[in-house]
């Protein structure tokens, strides 16, 4: 018969991984189904490839100004109603996206839907740290995490398909598509408002046996930190270098990470010449090996307790994929490199999350990873951006691909150049 800890773990499991991977894949999918929209938006709205790598990216402006004062506010109100007001919001902000007549009102509303979803990632990211203890968190962030690859294997047909709708009631495809895809925002922040539960001493859907061994497993674990790290303050999480360190490895894996997941449409329609809806489909297919990745890599970490190589390796595997993608001839040639790539870079992302989580306790936990992924946001906005500038510079995307090559090689380094500091955190969570 499975231990209690076992039982609980699986438990766990089934209530809360598919509902948070879920609301997860809606999340994504508003973020980068502009995307998508560009390859009829940009034609209709005359949008030179540098607006639109603007407007793509200035959502993250948004995200870094107001992610902070999120998690500060998710701190003392709980997860379940800041994570249901931040879904409810962007719904309704996303669902506007289709009312964009000009390149100013473009940059607006991405502006706002930033506002709006700031601290959603981070709010996952504590919620996940109140659940399970630390030797379970790799495997479930990568299950959870895979869902920015799902959205785009389900999202990149679906939204293909409102493409098509292109006419209908008067509306182009691609305002359809804003206004579909938004709606279960709205629905699902609804019910994670009724479903989700804050802490897991109210946990009634846990028997007594279960829900004492989780209070006491992650009381132990939270009072080791403190005893080693004394990081479990706002004031705290500012001052740790650790924690700017990280902010600026996961900026160099944010710049390739939301670089490619808002122009691979466009990278693919030039590279293939295939229709908008064909283009929609084959878009799924790097991200089919990146789920795959992302959850083998994870579930490898956790069983062997290693971090720091998986995230080497990784970004060096998704620096040599992004280099050759954009500087072969060949289209099937440059997919196969995208789609190794993907693999190398979605593998680093959920192992890099539990570092945070070895040093940050209460408090700091919310404002440290807010910090980390507000560095990440900042490089959101450069990604399309800059990709957007270098496009319009040249005539293809191979420049652009081996600048988003060198930003994992860059990552790569500063895990490797981290030495000592890494162990250190690695002492603090044994």
């Amino acid at each position: 018969m499975p231990s209690v800890a076992a039982q609980t773990i699986s438990r766990l499991n089934w209530r809360i991984v598919p509902l948070l991977g879920f609301i997860y894949v809606v999340n994504f999918l508003d973020r980068v189904n502009v995307g998508f929209a560009a390859l009829q938006m940009n034609q209709e709205l005359s949008f030179t490839p540098e607006m639109y790598g603007f407007g793509a990216g200035i959502f993250f402006i948004g995200y870094f100004l107001f992610e902070v004062p999120s998690n500060m506010v998710l701190a003392k109100v709980g997860a379940r109603y800041w994570l249901a007001r931040i879904m409810v919001s962007w719904g309704i902000v996303s669902a506007a996206m289709a009312f964009v007549t000009s390149p100013t009102t473009f940059y607006v509303i991405r502006f706002l839907l930033g506002v709006t979803e700031a601290g959603f990632v981070p709010a996952l990211l504590v919620y996940l740290n109140q659940w399970y203890p630390a030797r379970e968190r790799a495997s479930v962030v990568a299950k959870i995490w895979s869902a920015t690859a799902i959205s785009i294997i389900i999202g990149g047909p679906i939204s293909g398909l409102l493409l098509t709708l292109n006419g209908t009631f008067g509306l182009s495809g691609w305002q359809w598509m804003f206004i579909v895809e938004a709606v279960p925002a709205v629905v699902l922040g609804c019910i994670l408002f009724l479903f989700l539960t804050d802490r897991p001493a109210q946990a009634t859907w846990l028997t007594p046996e279960q829900r004492n061994w989780l209070i006491s497993a992650l009381a132990a674990e939270e009072a080791e930190k403190r005893r080693n790290a004394s990081t479990d303050s706002f004031g705290a999480a500012f001052r740790d270098v650790r924690v700017w360190v990280l902010g600026f490895m996961y900026c160099c894996l944010g710049f390739g990470f939301f670089g490619i997941t808002l122009w691979l449409p466009q990278v693919v329609k030039q590279l293939s010449g295939l229709t908008n809806t064909q283009v929609s489909f084959i878009t799924a297919i790097p991200f089919v090996g990146a789920v795959i990745a992302m959850i083998v890599v994870g579930r490898h970490s956790d069983r062997t307790g290693e971090r720091r190589w998986h995230v080497v390796a990784g970004a060096m595997v998704a620096a040599v994929g992004f280099a050759v993608s954009g500087n072969v001839a060949d289209p099937v040639l440059a997919l196969i490199a995208i789609s190794i790539g993907a693999m190398g870079l979605w593998s680093v992302i959920a192992i890099f999350w539990q570092i945070p989580a070895m040093f940050l306790t209460g408090a700091a936990a919310a404002v440290g990873v807010a910090i980390i992924n507000s560095c990440g946001s900042l490089s959101g906005f450069l990604g399309p951006y800059v990709i957007g500038w270098i496009r319009g510079q040249t005539t293809g995307f191979g420049v652009a691909m081996l600048a988003v090559s060198l930003a994992m090689l860059m990552a790569a380094a500063i895990a490797v150049s981290l030495g000592a500091r890494w162990r250190q955190v690695a002492a603090t969570a044994a």
